[in-house]
């Protein structure tokens, strides 16, 4: 077990969620911490609260893509990369998710089991969702460690 693993199982135990995970690894990654930010990602929790949305490790993921690619301020620009790696993720997240589970909602993955079932099926998923969302991020020019 590797020590995002580790800080993975620390998180979950402590209640975050699968997008709230993804965005406190990246933000450890940074030496950063943005509580602010982890709260809002709640808001991406169980396919938005009601299951029949995307899953929280993807648009936990396309969030932090955004993190480092999106505009933050009226002096900066959006990387004009940023589309490619958010359909990049999406892309590869349909792949690797949808048939398994058929489909990309949580319904889809956690079935009848709702959230309960969440820490025992999503866990793994929620790691290679966030290794997909740093080798997008490196490939694309953008330092993962890097707070500015």
């Amino acid at each position: 077990m590797d020590d995002n693993q580790i800080r993975m199982l620390q998180l979950a135990a402590g209640g975050y969620t699968c997008s709230q995970i993804i965005v406190q690894l990246a933000l450890d990654a940074r030496g950063e911490e943005n509580p602010l930010l982890v709260r809002a990602m709640a808001g991406l929790a169980y396919g938005c609260g009601n299951g029949r949305a995307s899953c929280g490790a993807l648009t936990g993921g396309c969030c932090l893509l955004g993190l480092y690619a999106g505009k933050g301020s009226d002096t900066e620009k959006e990387s004009d990369r940023l589309p490619l790696m958010l359909g990049e993720l999406t892309t590869w997240f349909e792949e690797a998710v949808s048939g398994q589970h058929g489909g990309m909602t949580c319904d889809a993955i956690t079935g009848a089991d709702g959230p309960a079932a969440a820490r025992q099926r999503c866990a793994g998923m929620v790691a290679d969702t966030f290794a997909k969302v740093m080798e997008i991020v490196v490939e694309n020019g953008f330092d993962p460690f890097d707070a500015n």
